[in-house]
């Protein structure tokens, strides 16, 4: 059974990475690309499904491999977006097999939570060092209104797609039933 666990993650995983070319491409397409935050999906679904540590794999290889494909996120933007990324998966993952309540969707959303802010957090002294190190001002107004301000509407569709995706994904026994409090 450990083995099979072990090759659902890696799956999962991969189709998640796969979705972070994917997403990026057909939301821009469409002009949703900056409002969504199409990256961001696939990672905390990764960190949900598989845990921490591989939701901090798909935080990193997701954006990168993106970028080398499709262009999206420019190479310039990663050094913001990685670990923005990375701490969403593994926020997400760790937060999960900590919080117990009796109740999924809470457990869901308090993890959710807890990785966009502490995502946020590190993409902003992220941004920080970027912007001072290019001799450029970045103020706590500046990271709020792009942190934010700007990704709300992302923000929201996450909150509303992932638990939908997870009792869906559940519903159709494509995950086991007790899959996230497991994880």
């Amino acid at each position: 059974m450990k083995k099979y666990d072990s090759v659902r993650k890696i799956t999962v995983t991969a189709v998640c990475i796969a979705l972070c070319c994917v997403l990026p491409t057909a939301l821009h397409a469409v002009g949703l690309g900056q409002a969504l935050s199409p990256l961001h999906l696939p990672v905390l679904l990764c960190g949900v499904l598989c845990g921490g540590v591989y939701g901090l794999f798909c935080g990193i290889a997701g954006p990168v491999l993106s970028s080398l494909i499709t262009g999206m996120p420019p190479a310039m933007a990663l050094a913001t977006m990685v670990p923005e990324l990375l701490v969403y998966g593994l926020v997400t993952g760790v937060m999960l097999r900590l919080v117990r309540t009796k109740n999924l969707y809470v457990n869901l959303y308090i993890a959710l939570i807890t990785a966009m802010i502490l995502g946020r957090v590190a993409g902003g002294v992220a941004s920080a060092f970027v912007y001072t190190g290019r001799g450029e001002a970045f103020t706590l107004a500046i990271w709020a209104a792009s942190y934010f301000v700007g990704t709300l509407p992302g923000m929201v569709s996450q909150l509303i797609l992932i638990p939908l995706l997870v009792f869906t994904l559940m519903k159709a026994k494509v995950i086991p039933q007790g899959l996230v409090k497991a994880v």
